[in-house]
């Protein structure tokens, strides 16, 4: 089941690529639909957020998980370095949870 499932997701996302570069020059995107792939890019990032950062198993992952996913985000936003991005965050998490804000 599984190998099938990643073969079959395989032959998708080739199609997916094969079909970009062959349309390319047959279909031009229209200005409103890019502007929505740019916010569908940020809606799938508050998703993984949501879903990552807050949840663990079946329940809350606590404050500090949430917070230091959180501060990684803002280093993101602010455009630094991705090892400042994912240092800061761990350093967030780890300080909350060593004041017991779990």
């Amino acid at each position: 089941m599984t190998l099938t499932t990643v073969l079959v997701l395989a032959v998708g996302t080739y199609a997916i690529r094969i079909g970009g570069v062959l349309l390319r020059e047959r279909y031009s995107v229209p200005d409103r639909v890019r502007r929505m792939f740019a916010l569908s890019a940020i809606a799938l990032l508050a998703a993984l957020y949501a879903t990552n950062g807050l949840v663990d198993g079946e329940g809350f992952a606590g404050w500090a998980r949430a917070l230091g996913v959180g501060a990684g985000a803002l280093l993101a936003v602010a455009r630094l370095p991705f090892v400042v991005v994912v240092i800061g965050a761990a350093l967030t998490t780890a300080g909350l949870r060593v004041l017991a804000i779990a």
